[in-house]
């Protein structure tokens, strides 16, 4: 072939190709020429309550990606809560408990206790210094997983886990009952000193053996025995994954701290990125402070405002809808808001009430969330009793009327529904 062939053979070549790419470009994909031909509706396995798996069904059906077929329509978000709801047991206790026994909690600047919390009192700063101030240097390891720390260890999980003392003082005083839990929120804070890639670190760690541990397991910290196991729930994990199949933005938020929770969000396919935890603030080196970020009106810092009640309706507007400023602490309009939310927990009310279509309680007896669950107002609540060791029947009912809600400072009052119309006391049907 003489090189001018060649070169008007290379010339035909190109054109050839040029004129695929337009036609491919401006060609209907198989799937939008075809609308509804490629798109499967998820189907949600069995092992679920009474008609719950149907009215889970049909959020899917309804609010899925093929029913119409609309790919580019904005996804519906999903948010659940993590402990109890995801999981059975807690994440942020299984990360405390092994904090404890791998000695991986620092002692505080200047062996200052009051310094970890802006709630804790003077009596546990002292019973805590007491227990602990002769063990480590401020900034380093306490040694709570020896002999030597047990007694520091017991004292660091009596204030966690029953916010007193061990000789039964009140260990928090002064917090906003709707927006703060400072048990739960003094975990990421006695994380100082660490990064956020080392707490996942310590997470995962946790996480390897709690799975492994059989039900029912239990372990030792300090001088005491502990919860030693945890387990996913394969019907959340089965509707989880359908929800995002279906093509539903799937989130994640949860009292418990930000990267503990991001570790064991992986298990259910969901990335950090959809995590919204307690958030601690950090130095320019990436180093946890005992200071949290702040949501809505809350600065960073004031250690006021975490994924808690209110709280969460806040971090949730924020993280998911980027509303900023005091507007996060409010109710958005229903477009702006998750179409489905599952929770277990009076921490959990206030986002499970903004969902506009379907909420799903996991029934651990709980006093708010179970009035509103059971009263069911707008017939959008499902109740479902735990998936591993559910709870027994409640043998009275719920204080709906008269002590069902818990108050900004701590005063308790009757459950009352948008109308402010009271809520009656609810029997426990659901177990």
């Amino acid at each position: 072939m003489s090189p001018r062939d060649t070169t008007r053979r290379l010339q035909a070549l190109a054109a050839a190709a040029i004129t695929v790419a337009a036609l491919v470009a401006v060609a209907p994909s198989a799937e939008a020429a075809h609308p509804g031909a490629p798109c499967t509706t998820p189907q949600l396995e069995p092992g679920w309550y009474g008609d719950n798996q149907a009215r889970l069904q049909q959020l899917i059906d309804r609010y899925g990606r093929c029913n119409p077929y609309r790919p580019a329509r904005a996804r519906p978000v999903a948010v659940f809560d993590w402990d109890n709801t995801v999981v059975k047991n807690d994440v942020g206790d299984a990360t405390m408990f092994w904090l404890l026994r791998n000695s991986r909690i620092r002692q505080p600047a200047r062996g200052d206790w009051s310094t970890t919390s802006r709630f804790l009192t003077p009596a546990a700063a002292k019973a805590l210094a007491d227990a602990c101030g002769a063990l480590a240097r401020p900034g380093t390891p306490l040694p709570t997983g020896t002999p030597a720390g047990a007694g520091c260890a017991d004292e660091i999980n009596a204030v966690y886990g029953t916010a007193a003392t061990r000789t039964a003082a009140a260990a928090f005083a002064g917090w906003d009952r709707r927006t703060m839990e400072p048990g739960y929120a003094w975990l990421p804070q006695l994380m100082q000193g660490w990064t956020a890639r080392e707490i996942r670190g310590f997470a995962a760690a946790a996480r390897t053996e709690n799975l492994a541990a059989p039900v029912g397991a239990t372990q030792q910290v300090g001088t005491g025995r502990a919860t030693g196991w945890v387990r996913y729930y394969d019907q959340q994990k089965d509707l989880i994954k359908s929800l995002r199949k279906a093509g539903f933005d799937v989130w994640i938020s949860s009292a418990s701290p930000q990267p503990v929770v991001e570790v064991w969000a992986e298990g259910v396919g969901i990335d950090a990125d959809h995590v919204i935890g307690i958030r601690n603030t950090t130095t320019r080196g990436g180093v946890y402070t005992p200071r949290l970020q702040g949501c809505g009106s809350v600065r960073d810092g004031a250690d006021t405002m975490i994924t808690y009640i209110d709280g969460k309706r806040c971090w949730i507007n924020k993280e998911i809808y980027g509303v900023r400023g005091p507007d996060a602490e409010k109710v958005q309009p229903a477009a702006r808001r998750q179409v489905f939310a599952a929770g277990d927990s009076d921490t959990d009310v206030s986002f499970l009430r903004d969902a506009t279509a379907l909420r799903l309680v996991v029934n651990r007896n709980k006093n708010e969330l179970m009035c509103r669950a059971y009263d069911n107002s707008d017939g959008k609540w499902i109740v479902n009793p735990m998936f591993i060791e559910p709870k027994k029947q409640k043998t009275g009912p719920y204080p709906c009327s008269t002590t069902g809600y818990v108050d900004h400072d701590g005063t308790p009052g009757p459950v009352r529904r948008d109308d402010t119309g009271v809520v009656p006391d609810q029997a426990d049907t659901v177990y």
